[in-house]
C-alpha cells in the first residue's frame, strides 16, 4: 500500500510539473481543432436585418446579446452625427427585436467622454451555449466603452472608461461612469500599437486567472510607432484586479495582421470542443487576403497566444443589406442553434443589426429605410 501511494505520489507530481510547464510556454491550436470550431461555429443562413434606424442620419453598430429573466436583450450603439450613444432592446425569440431607450447618452458637460460614450456588455457568462447572464461584480453591473469629447465620426482623442450600475441593466435608466478614462493612448506607458486611437473592448471574468487576475479586457487600437497616422489596427490585452484599475498585459498585440484593421474581439470558452479552449470571434478588414470587412476567428488555450483560422470567413458581405460590410461579431448557441449577429452595411452606407444562424430560420421582413438621394454635383454646389 506504501508503495502505491508513493507512486500515486509520484504521478502527481509529475502531472503537476507537467501542467505547469505546459501553462509556461505558448501553444499552438492544431489545426484539426481549429476546424472543429469552423463547424461548430457556422452559420451558412443569413436571417437579415433585426433592428434598422429610422433617420439615416443614424448609423446602428457593435451589438452586445445578454439573457436575463428568460428574455433576451441587447445593446448596441448609435452615431447620429454628433457622436456615440449605447441603446438598449429586448427580444423573446433571438430574432425580433424591439428598442427599450438610452442607457448612456451625450453629457452637457466637461467630461472627457461628454459627446462620445460607446458601451459594451462586461463580464458575462461566456461558456459557449451557457446562460449569458450578465454577471454582476461587487453588487454592480459593468460595461466598459470608448469615449471622447469630440463631435464627428470616432473624432478626437478616444480611450476607454467603466460604466456601472446597480440597477436591473434590462431597465431603461442612465449608468454612472467612473471619473476618468481607465486606458488612454497617451497614457505614458502606451504600446507603439496604440498611441493613436483606442476603440472597442471587451472584458471577461476569468475565475481561473490564468493571466494572474480575475478581469482581462481585450480592445483593438489604432498605432505605430513609425507612422501614427497611418497605423493599422490591431487587438490587444490589458487585466484588472476591480474592474477600476487597468494594466497593459503584453508589449504586443495578440492578433496582428499588420495592415487594415482586426478588431471588436469577443471571447467564448468552447470546452464541448475541447476541454480548456477560448475561441476570439474578431472582424477583419483591408488587408492581404480579406476583401472588404468579415467575420474570422482565432483560438487559445491561455487567453494570451492565439493561433488565427486561415479557413473560411464566418460572415462576409454577400446581401443587399450587407454588400459594402458584413463585420463585428456576437455570437451565441441557445437551444442547438447558433445566432451570429453583426453590423450589416449596404452601399448607400445604412448601417443596421443583422443575424446569420447555423439552421434555417427563414427570412426576415426588415428592410433599411429608404437611402438619402444623391443629389447631382451642381446642385450639391449650390447647397455649399
Amino acid at each position: 500500500m506504501k508503495l502505491k501511494s508513493a507512486c500515486l505520489l509520484l504521478l502527481a507530481c509529475l502531472s503537476q510539473t507537467y501542467a505547469h510547464a505546459q501553462a509556461g510556454k505558448p501553444k499552438e491550436v492544431p489545426a484539426a481543432v481549429m476546424q472543429k470550431v469552423y463547424e461548430e461555429v457556422k452559420t451558412p443562413h443569413k436571417y437579415g436585418l433585426v433592428l434598422v434606424t429610422d433617420d439615416n442620419q443614424k448609423k446602428m453598430d457593435c451589438p452586445s446579446v445578454f439573457r436575463k429573466n428568460g428574455q433576451w436583450w441587447m445593446t448596441y450603439i448609435i452615431y447620429d452625427g454628433r457622436g456615440y450613444e449605447t441603446w438598449l432592446a429586448q427580444s423573446k425569440d433571438l430574432l425580433k427585436w424591439e428598442t427599450k431607450g438610452k442607457i448612456m447618452a451625450f453629457t452637457d458637460t466637461a467630461d472627457w467622454d461628454t459627446n462620445q460614450k460607446a458601451g459594451y456588455v462586461a463580464l458575462q457568462d461566456y461558456k459557449w451555449g451557457g446562460s449569458y447572464e450578465w454577471q454582476p461584480y461587487q453588487g454592480k453591473y459593468w460595461m466598459s466603452y470608448f469615449g471622447g469629447k469630440s463631435r464627428g465620426y470616432e473624432k478626437g482623442l478616444l480611450s476607454i472608461g467603466m460604466a456601472y450600475t446597480n440597477q436591473d441593466p434590462t431597465t431603461v435608466h442612465q449608468w454612472q461612469r467612473l471619473p476618468q478614462p481607465v486606458l488612454r493612448p497617451d497614457d505614458k506607458d502606451v504600446r507603439w500599437w496604440e498611441n493613436h486611437t483606442i476603440y472597442k473592448s471587451s472584458v471577461i471574468w476569468d475565475k481561473s486567472k490564468l493571466t494572474g487576475h480575475p478581469f482581462v479586457m481585450y480592445y483593438n487600437a489604432n498605432g505605430d510607432s513609425l507612422d501614427t497616422k497611418r497605423g493599422a489596427e490591431r487587438i490587444g490585452m490589458a487585466v484588472s484586479d476591480d474592474m477600476k484599475n487597468w494594466s497593459r498585459y503584453l508589449r504586443n498585440p495578440v492578433v496582428n495582421h499588420h495592415k487594415g484593421i482586426t478588431g471588436d474581439a469577443y471571447i467564448q470558452q468552447m470546452d464541448q470542443v475541447e476541454k480548456g479552449l477560448y475561441v476570439m470571434f474578431y472582424f477583419g478588414a483591408f488587408y492581404p487576403g480579406v476583401s472588404g470587412a468579415v467575420n474570422r476567428f482565432a483560438c487559445s488555450y491561455d487567453l494570451k497566444t492565439w493561433t488565427d483560422w486561415s479557413g473560411a470567413n464566418l460572415i462576409e458581405p454577400s446581401e443587399p443589406y450587407d454588400e459594402l460590410f458584413a463585420h463585428k461579431s456576437f455570437v451565441v448557441k441557445h437551444k442547438g442553434v447558433v445566432y451570429h449577429y453583426y453590423c450589416a452595411v449596404n452601399k448607400p452606407d445604412q448601417r443596421g443589426i443583422a443575424v446569420a444562424t447555423s439552421k434555417d430560420l427563414g427570412k426576415s421582413k426588415l428592410t433599411f429605410i429608404a437611402p438619402p438621394v444623391k443629389k447631382p454635383k451642381a446642385e450639391k454646389a449650390d447647397a455649399k
